[in-house]
């Protein structure tokens, strides 16, 4: 197969979809790779270095959508590629299509394969491609509330750690999946007083172990939002359901109850976020302030540290971009129920029914498609 790797056009992107180590491995197993000339550069892997693990280098981006059968991104195609895009192409990325009618629309129309990162899943319900850049997102949050609780970017002024004789900041995490844990774990060491909330039992039981005893675990409910939100500095939203618009859990009358500049850090924002005053910002302006909070969306975080992100997300993706390229995308989401989940739109279709309900358009059942 031939498969293209492109450079990332999303303002202030710096990742790249695949090391020259994971070229090597796909020359190995015989499939021809074209690179977008600097396509690596941000993430420290220079064209020379793709060129000695044998990638072909090409400098125009159009010759890497015509001549690729599947084309790697990091993140959802930008409105100048739809068009570059062709029927039965294969699209591997993330795409969080449940954020936006007009992607996938646009994906619709161009009858190509679309597998997003984030809807694979294995048997365990784990997220296996979201799981790495979770990590990072849940870890970098802490850092950023910590960050713009700063008076110069119109934060309280509160130092999270504390010092002797002065109490600690408040973090208070919503969702304790991978994200949240994460965020949790890196507030706790910052010597924050912490409260993360889930709905499960059992992964409360389970974070009450592994947690230090500056972390307090909660079972989340309408009533215990709002009462936290009032003593907090920092609050974190990473809630998500697979491949689905995140529910809205804090609203704008709750900002009226919060310290005026506390700080909200919606991770959940790829997937529509979890504030009903979130709106998608970038790394190079990453925060608003509405009713005196200070809001950051920011909808690429690991994009901020692409050396530590491409190489945790190719050794994930890696894997599942064999097993479709050696097989073809039909016959691999026919032996892969994990890669199946992964098939948001095919052939003009969407086949992942979380995206059709967002919208309320029709859903295709993957394996009407597969059978055909």
């Amino acid at each position: 197969m031939k498969i293209g790797i492109l450079k990332e056009i999303k303002i202030a992107e710096n990742r790249v979809s695949m090391t020259p180590a994971g070229v090597e491995i796909l020359k190995h197993n015989g499939h021809t790779v074209y690179v977008e000339q600097n396509a690596g550069i941000n993430s420290g892997f220079p064209d020379s270095e793709y060129v000695e693990h044998g990638a072909e280098i090409l400098t125009d981006r159009a010759d890497i959508f015509k001549k690729s059968d599947m084309i790697l991104h990091v993140k959802e195609p930008q409105p100048s590629e739809y068009s570059l895009l062709r029927e039965n192409q294969i699209l591997f990325t993330y795409l969080h299509l449940a954020a936006s009618k007009e992607l996938t629309l646009a994906l619709m129309k161009t009858n190509s394969v679309c597998v997003a990162y984030e809807t694979i899943q294995e048997k365990d319900g784990s997220l296996p491609l979201l799981i790495p850049m979770s990590e990072i997102a849940g870890r970098m949050a802490a850092q950023e509330g910590a960050k713009y609780l700063e008076m110069i970017h119109g934060g309280s002024g509160v130092l999270l750690g504390g010092v002797p004789g002065v109490e600690p900041g408040v973090v208070v995490v919503i969702g304790g999946g991978i994200v949240g844990t994460n965020a949790a774990k890196i507030a706790a060491g910052l010597g924050a007083r912490v409260y993360i909330l889930d709905t499960s039992a059992d992964r409360l039981r389970y974070l009450s172990e592994i947690m230090p005893s500056n972390c307090i675990t909660l079972s989340s409910s309408p009533s215990k939002i709002r009462e936290l939100l009032r003593i907090a500095d920092v609050v974190i939203g990473s809630v998500l359901y697979p491949g689905a618009k995140a529910p809205r859990l804090v609203t704008r009358d709750h900002l009226k109850t919060m310290k005026k500049g506390s700080v909200l850090i919606d991770v959940a924002i790829d997937q529509g976020g979890c504030f009903e005053t979130s709106v998608p910002t970038t790394h190079e302006d990453p925060i608003y302030i509405v009713d005196g909070i200070v809001h950051y969306s920011v909808a690429n975080m690991p994009g901020a540290v692409p050396k530590t992100s491409t190489l945790a997300l190719t050794s994930a993706t890696l894997p599942y971009v064999l097993e479709i390229a050696n097989l073809g995308w039909k016959q691999a989401a026919i032996s892969s129920e994990e890669i199946r989940k992964g098939l948001n739109v095919v052939l003009g279709k969407i086949t992942y029914k979380a995206v059709s309900d967002a919208f309320g358009m029709e859903h295709t059942n993957i394996d009407s498609i597969l059978k055909s």
